[in-house]
């Protein structure tokens, strides 16, 4: 039973040409369903541990089955790089993703013979896949197996990608197949609008907007804000994820037009566009969670001043042009080349005001300590941007400490509560002092390091808090 709530039969094409029939015939044993893409990471990672899934339950037993969104080539590509033995069937259309409609993928669908879906899940998750191993080689009279072990190096959990049927919905974003290798992009997309066309409410009703008025990126403001860097127009800087949208010089410059920064802003843009890819911030997951995280930009160096960015009081309000609009900038690029729409491929249950505009600057001058980018291993005369994936601000006050212990006892319990106190040593937080914290501090012979290991070995919950899992019955203190 599909998500239509019927049992709905299809087609599709195995990767040698020949068809595979989904019909109750097939269903003389459960089967698994998983539904892949072939450039999303966590797709990559759980396929091998259904390989040893599908080797378990027999040469004859194909109790699981692929099915890929992209096309022939390249699936046919990952099937021989990852040595894939069980069925792949290429979903070029997507008629049968949209049928199960899964937000994102990997999408793992255990069907009954019976037709029902019996289980399913979203995303990598070790002790989901252990479970519906132990299931299907139950069923298939196998000997248990534990497909994915705790300790092999793998993360026990990872989000996945959007799905390609929800991307498909985002117009433009995927328009155009795009050479993954090539450094040019095309041209952005010229609209011709009539004289009594209003440009403001046009951005917004098109969707090109924040819900905010921008300014819209006409030709000659286009042209003006590119006339600030060497670049080519064309070259491509990344491609934003989940859609995977080039992001051209040109298109960064209509997102900052748009966002009202000034033309000197695009190269600080651009550089942050770069930091944005970097699979190491795994911008993929940020833009497609359940959780509510937003990029927090963090810039250092001379360029703090050069750009009249605000550091001080208010540092994450309103407070300046520069850190507005560059923050704003950068919303405005993940959603209309990243495609993360909220209520669409962002899937985020709160949600975040980060999403407006999140970007801060280290008051260097007012603290003892090295700043970040130093810390970082940049050089102090260097300009730099630091991304972070952060929950909105949570303040903590503390305005009768006398000693920078105090300080950081009061910090300590609030760091506790951090997304959820359910979940340990799986988290980072990004702590913002205010000066005379700082000082306070300093003066008790606290440096940067001290005060890290300190929070560390004082954040906490009692063992006893995790009884019965938080059931009722358990004692709090």
């Amino acid at each position: 039973m599909t998500k239509s709530g019927s049992f709905t039969p299809f087609s599709l094409a195995r990767l040698d040409g020949e068809r595979w029939e989904f019909s109750r015939e097939v269903l003389e044993n459960p089967l698994l369903l998983v539904f892949f893409e072939t450039d999303c990471p966590t797709c990559r990672l759980m396929l091998p541990y259904l390989n040893r899934l599908a080797g378990a339950l027999g040469e004859d037993n194909q109790g699981v089955v692929g099915i890929s969104q992209d096309s022939l080539e390249e699936t046919c590509q990952l099937v021989d790089q990852l040595s894939i033995g069980f069925p792949v069937l290429i979903d070029r259309t997507l008629n049968v993703s949209t049928l199960f409609d899964p937000d994102a993928v990997p999408a793992l669908f255990i069907v009954q013979a019976s037709g029902d879906i019996s289980d399913s899940e979203i995303g990598f998750d070790k002790d989901r896949l252990n479970a519906m191993a132990l299931f299907l080689t139950r069923a298939f009279g196998q000997q248990d197996i534990m497909i994915a072990d705790p300790h092999d190096g793998a993360p026990l959990r990872q989000p996945g990608c959007s799905s390609r049927h929800h991307e498909s919905q985002v117009e433009g974003i995927r328009a155009e197949p795009v050479d993954p290798y090539s450094k040019e992009g095309t041209p952005a997309s010229r609209i011709i609008l009539g004289e009594d066309t209003d440009l403001y409410h046009y951005c917004m009703d098109e969707g090109f907007s924040d819900f905010l008025p921008v300014i819209p990126p006409t030709l000659p403001r286009v042209e003006r804000m590119l006339r600030a860097t060497t670049l080519s127009s064309d070259e491509i800087i990344g491609r934003i994820p989940p859609c995977y949208g080039v992001a051209t010089v040109e298109k960064i410059a209509s997102n900052a037009v748009m966002a009202g920064c000034e033309p000197e802003m695009l190269s600080v843009l651009v550089a942050l566009i770069r930091a944005a890819c970097d699979e190491r911030f795994n911008l993929h997951g940020v833009q497609a969670t359940t959780h509510f995280a937003a990029p927090l930009i963090t810039i250092n160096g001379p360029i703090r001043h050069q750009l009249h960015f605000a550091s001080g009081s208010n540092v994450f309000s309103n407070v300046a042009r520069s850190n507005s609009t560059l923050g704003r900038a950068l919303q405005l690029i993940l959603l209309n080349l990243g495609g993360a729409r909220p209520g669409e491929i962002d899937m985020s249950t709160l949600g975040n005001p980060g999403k407006f505009s999140y970007c801060i600057s280290e008051n260097e001058e007012a603290s003892p300590w090295e700043p970040l980018h130093v810390e970082l291993g940049f050089q102090p005369q260097q300009s730099t941007v630091t991304l972070f994936a952060a929950e909105p601000p949570r303040g903590v006050s503390e305005h009768t400490a006398r000693e920078g212990k105090q300080v950081l006892k009061t910090l300590s319990r609030t760091l506790v509560t951090i997304w959820s106190y359910w979940i340990c040593a799986r988290l980072e937080a990004f702590v913002v002092l205010c000066p005379e914290h700082v000082n306070t501090l300093h003066r008790d012979g606290f440096t940067k390091s001290d005060v890290r290991e300190f929070l560390f070995e004082n954040t906490g919950v009692p063992l006893r808090d995790f009884e019965n899992n938080g059931s009722e019955g358990t004692q709090f203190q």
